[in-house]
């Protein structure tokens, strides 16, 4: 991925996310009722989930205008088929 304008936000919330997996992590470890476990789950898809988000959109604001001005297939082609693996 090239440096766009959310990288650094990006960045950030990825490090939030790993964190918070580690915690649920470690709530397992902990023997923790599995209905917390599965709620703290729930919140690190949505974490993941809104990153998805930002870099996608980041993708279509640089890359995929980029791509369509240059008739670049490829680029297109290789953002459908990641867009299917992340559906």
């Amino acid at each position: 991925m090239e440096q766009h304008e959310h990288t650094k936000a990006v960045i950030n919330r990825l490090s939030r996310a790993a964190g918070h997996l580690g915690a649920v992590k470690k709530m397992v470890e902990e023997g923790r009722d599995c209905s917390e476990v599965l709620v703290q789950l729930s919140a690190v898809r949505a974490e993941i989930a809104n990153v998805s988000k930002v870099i996608l959109k980041d993708h279509l604001d640089h890359c995929i205008i980029k791509a369509v001005k240059e008739n670049d297939e490829q680029t297109i082609e290789q953002l459908k088929a990641a867009i299917d693996k992340l559906l």
